[in-house]
């Protein structure tokens, strides 16, 4: 089905195919668990349970960073189940968030009262936290920290709603900044990193608040279906009494409007980000810092003044990502990226958007930092025509292979 998508894009159909006959180990290769121990294997059975977005990243980093960051995401991740799980009344979350940093050295805690679709990092915390004492003691130092803030800062947010601008960048420091903060703590722990990397906490803190600024805006509509405003107020205030009114087709002018004001505020950080990249020496770190951010672009280009966005979720298509992936392995390839996602924006904004100066003043200012001349547009532009119509067929022979191969496991009940 991504190769049927990605048809009328030959760039992409030659990605997807090279990805699926092993260009991926260039970019994300391959985790070797044979010699680990079974509580190990057993965290990364769990990485990969949970994490739709960065296991595979995760699990291309060189080794002994690779386990700190694994350890890293799944605590993290049971502190956020924590949180989302609505079922929990208050006067017991909000003193296990603040205490959860402590449960890192209690070898036998656990809490089995979740409902949350990733229960069993909870359920099973025991053995994230044996793994976890078993880290160098700088990297536990770096994760027990982090732990501590974001679990203080959660309560602070337990409403699901934001007031100010200033409020949404501190919402988005707690869930993902201090994320951004501790990974690269853990870089320069590894000493794959300089130390500056992990010291300059703002273009740390930025990198997250770019990834999590797009994911909010991105789900608009789950999060009001499911009771949770993280659109600031001072925002959608302009332009609606209450942030629901979006979804009404009636309000689509308004709703666009406060959509591109939001996108705009996202783009103020992507000179951090470039900056931030140029600072990455170790391959395997900047492919798994570069991915996030490439995507967090190209999604943040696909939302601008689409009004998909209060109708479902917008996404990149799997052929598009899987490019990008495998171009954004060098600071050039990824300021290619931002160019050409930015340029785009710039030729979309409409003329009677109340943003529009600000959107174009932002615009120019990331075009400027993201200047290179390498040409993310050029791979796919002179194609030969038989390449194509090779890929093209490539792709329906793939396609009815996939399909035959479904209907036989399903008939069957095998995996592949």
């Amino acid at each position: 089905m991504d190769l049927v998508k990605s048809i009328r894009y030959p760039e992409e159909v030659y990605a997807l195919l090279k990805y699926k006959f092993g260009g991926c180990q260039a970019v994300i290769s391959k985790n070797d668990l044979k010699n680990e121990s079974p509580q190990l294997r057993k965290c990364y059975e769990y990485l990969n349970k949970t994490s739709r977005s960065f296991a595979a990243v995760i699990q291309a980093l060189d080794r002994e960073l690779r386990h700190a960051v694994c350890i890293f995401y799944l605590v993290l991740r049971a502190l956020d189940t924590v949180e989302d799980d609505m079922t929990i009344p208050l006067e017991v979350k909000v003193p296990l968030l603040r205490s959860f940093y402590t449960k890192l050295q209690e070898p036998d805690w656990c809490f089995m009262d979740s409902k949350e679709k990733d229960k069993i990092v909870l359920e099973d915390f025991s053995t994230i936290s044996h793994e976890f004492r078993k880290l160098a003691p700088l990297y536990q130092e770096v994760i027990s920290d982090i732990c501590c803030k974001m679990g203080d800062g959660m309560t602070v947010f337990l409403e699901g709603h934001v007031d100010s601008k200033k409020q949404w960048d501190e919402y988005c420091h707690y869930v993902a900044g201090l994320v951004g903060i501790g990974l690269s703590r853990l870089f320069s722990a590894s000493g794959l990193e300089d130390s500056i990397v992990g010291q300059d906490t703002r273009l740390a803190n930025s990198m997250g608040l770019f990834l999590q600024k797009t994911n909010i805006i991105r789900d608009y509509l789950e999060d009001i279906e499911q009771g949770r405003e993280f659109w600031p107020k001072e925002v959608w205030s302009k332009y609606a009494n209450k942030l629901s009114d979006f979804a009404d087709p009636a309000n689509r002018r308004a709703a666009l409007s406060c959509l591109n004001d939001l996108v705009t505020n996202a783009l103020h950080h992507v000179p951090d980000v470039l900056l931030y990249m140029s600072r990455i020496k170790n391959q395997s770190v900047f492919n798994f810092c570069a991915i996030p951010q490439v995507m967090a672009i190209g999604t943040l280009e696909r939302c601008y003044n689409n009004p998909g966005v209060f109708t479902g979720v917008v996404k990149i298509r799997k052929g598009e990502a899987v490019r990008m992936m495998m171009y954004a392995t060098s600071l050039e390839g990824v300021k290619a990226i931002m160019y050409h996602f930015t340029a785009q924006i710039l030729h979309s904004i409409p003329s009677t958007d109340p943003s529009q100066n600000i959107t174009r003043r932002c615009c120019h200012q990331v075009l400027e930092r993201s200047c290179t001349d390498k040409d993310y547009t050029s791979s796919g532009q002179f194609f030969p025509l038989y390449v194509s119509c090779s890929m093209m067929l490539a792709a329906i022979m793939w396609q009815y292979w996939t399909s035959v191969e479904n209907i036989y496991h399903g008939y069957f009940g095998m995996e592949s």
